[in-house]
């Protein structure tokens, strides 16, 4: 008969398939808690659950655009776990590294940044490559001779642009947003 860290270890239930994969030291993400338990009632499922969940206002400017969404860090964080769920959280990723890149001002670390963006993203041979025209990777290509702080601009601006147009009409019509509206509704207000 297993140990019970034994059969913990040989457990593949439903929940091991909602955890996202492991992330390497250099994903701009905030640290996760101990425990990613999707059962658990934070209101964002995907973060620590001392998060503060946004306000009813800023959920609903959310719907106004998508620049209101990607300069909320929390509707950046619900945006990313629907993007998991369409196996495509490699765009934000991706998005935030150069965000991270653009407020470096050491050469030194934009080059190594820069060098780990390239590997995790923009590689052919990366498993988070995101999708890019042949114009803007040869462009990179070349400024990764010499990176600078802006190597990724072309191509940050081109998944922004994709996520834009292909990610964000869905997201708007998600059972996860639609959730976090009724949450802030006056009505589902007045039944709690």
């Amino acid at each position: 008969m297993p140990t019970p860290h034994e059969a913990e270890k040989q457990h593949t239930g439903p929940e091991e398939a909602d955890r996202p994969p492991p992330m390497s030291s250099h994903d701009v993400v905030p640290p996760a808690a101990p425990s990613r338990n999707p059962c658990c009632l934070c209101w964002c499922c995907c973060c620590s659950c001392s998060c503060t969940p946004p306000s009813p206002e800023e959920v609903q400017s959310w719907a106004q655009s998508f620049d209101k969404l990607m300069h909320s860090p929390a509707g950046r964080s619900v945006f990313r776990a629907f993007l998991r769920t369409e196996y495509s959280e490699e765009n934000m990723l991706f998005w935030l590294a150069c965000e991270e890149l653009k407020a470096e001002a050491n050469q030194h670390v934009v080059d190594e940044k820069a060098r780990l963006i390239y590997e995790d993203y923009v590689s052919i041979l990366s498993p988070k490559e995101v999708s890019l025209d042949s114009r803007v990777r040869e462009g990179i290509n070349r400024k990764m001779q010499e990176p600078s702080a802006h190597t990724f601009d072309d191509a940050q601006l081109q998944i922004y642009t994709l996520m834009h147009r292909d990610s964000y009409p869905r997201f708007l019509s998600s059972p996860a947003y639609r959730t976090l509206l009724l949450r802030g509704s006056p009505q589902s207000s007045s039944e709690a």
